[in-house]
């Protein structure tokens, strides 16, 4: 028996951070394919991870720890879906930076398995303090997303 193993956050490589998920039942609808709004909770996971996988814990910027209370909100979704998965199917979810300026990060973000395109989707992510008001992207957070941005 093979055993793979794979990160539970996933990886960065040159072509992005890859995030693999499995889709369970809780994921399907009365057809069996991946509910629509289930895509969103997969590309969730994979901006989260992506970020982990750089350094930038949430939970630590919304404490505080780059000064100011920081959070991450979805400002703007652009979503094509190209075609369904189904339970069971292996997920590989990719997240690279667009742009990393300002108040705003733009992600792009595909899901796929196996090799096929499913998902593809455009997430413009807005950086707010606790009263809700628009806030710079911190310089270290910058800087580690700068080495991140697809040519």
């Amino acid at each position: 028996m093979h055993i793979q193993r794979i990160p539970l956050s996933g990886e960065l490589t040159p072509e992005g951070h890859i995030l693999t998920q499995r889709v369970y039942y809780e994921d399907t609808d009365f057809s069996g394919v991946v509910y629509h709004a289930r895509y969103l909770h997969f590309l969730e996971r994979g901006r989260t991870d992506f970020l982990r996988c750089l350094g930038i814990g949430q939970a630590a910027l919304a404490s505080g720890e780059q000064g100011e209370s920081l959070v991450f909100v979805v400002h703007r979704m652009e979503i094509d879906f190209k075609s369904s998965a189904k339970m069971d199917d292996v997920l590989s979810i990719r997240t690279v930076t667009e742009k990393a300026a300002g108040a705003k990060l733009i992600l792009n973000q595909e899901i796929r398995s196996d090799g096929t395109l499913l998902i593809a989707a455009r997430v413009i992510v807005a950086v707010i303090n606790t009263a809700g008001r628009p806030r710079r992207l911190p310089d270290a957070i910058i800087s580690q997303l700068a080495g991140t941005i697809a040519s």
